[in-house]
């Protein structure tokens, strides 16, 4: 499908949140995809990785991820400053902050013309553990998570008691779990931790494995493995399907 891009500021309880929201020109309602980045918020990889998504019939979300700690439309480099300011930004944002946004972005889908209402979350690196967070929110049936950072490690900010490893067993819709096998952000014992709790909680879950390292789906860069990006987007088309 021929896509569309719009930019929306929704309002959170943290303040405004730009979004970029791409979706098909075709007119008619779709489903919703929230697609959540990495610490560099809303790069030109990211961007395209959204407009591939919504080509295959959805509407997706793109939020600031840290619209409270930057102004509108910062964009961080992939270099040691941005990856810096980056994880500064992860550890300063508590990760209730994250449930409000999107909470806000489902109330936006609820209201908009052109959204059917059903909503997935799908992201990339820390953007993969705010998929599965996203999941906690009963509208977002099913959550696309490639390589989540930090939910194994217990890393980011929250209350007592509400960090993403111990509210896994409180998600009741869907997830699919993409891990590189090369990835030293979730190594093997990570890994096998987080499989071990998801098998004990009973999550509903699928579980993989690839030959490939952290940010594979990145079209910039030498970690780039475009098969099996295109494999990872097939596969994602489908399981939102």
């Amino acid at each position: 499908m021929i896509t569309l891009k719009e930019d929306m500021l929704i309002n959170t309880k943290t303040g405004a949140m730009l979004t970029q929201v791409y979706r098909p020109v075709e007119s008619g309602q779709f489903n919703t995809i929230i697609f959540y980045s990495e610490i560099f918020q809303i790069t030109a990889p990211i961007a395209r990785s959204a407009q591939i998504l919504a080509g295959l019939g959805y509407v997706v979300l793109v939020p600031e991820v840290f619209h409270e700690l930057n102004a509108a439309g910062t964009v961080l480099a992939y270099d040691d400053a941005g990856k810096d300011k980056g994880n500064n930004d992860k550890f300063a944002k508590p990760l209730e902050h994250h449930d409000s946004d999107t909470q806000a972005m489902v109330e936006f889908v609820q209201k908009s013309e052109f959204c059917t209402g059903v909503m997935g979350a799908m992201g990339v690196c820390i953007g993969g553990h705010l998929a599965f967070r996203a999941a906690l929110n009963p509208n977002i049936k099913k959550a696309f998570c490639l390589y989540p950072t930090d939910i194994h490690s217990n890393t980011l900010p929250s209350e007592p008691g509400n960090d993403s490893f111990s509210r896994a067993k409180d998600i009741e819709g869907e997830v699919y779990l993409v891990f590189g096998k090369q990835d030293p952000h979730v190594p093997k014992d990570a890994r096998l931790m987080l499989y071990k709790h998801f098998q004990e909680i009973e999550l509903n879950y699928t579980w993989e494995e690839v030959n490939a390292q952290h940010a594979f789906m990145r079209d910039e860069g030498e970690r780039y493995d475009s098969a099996l990006a295109l494999q990872m987007y097939q596969k994602a088309g489908l399981f939102f399907r």
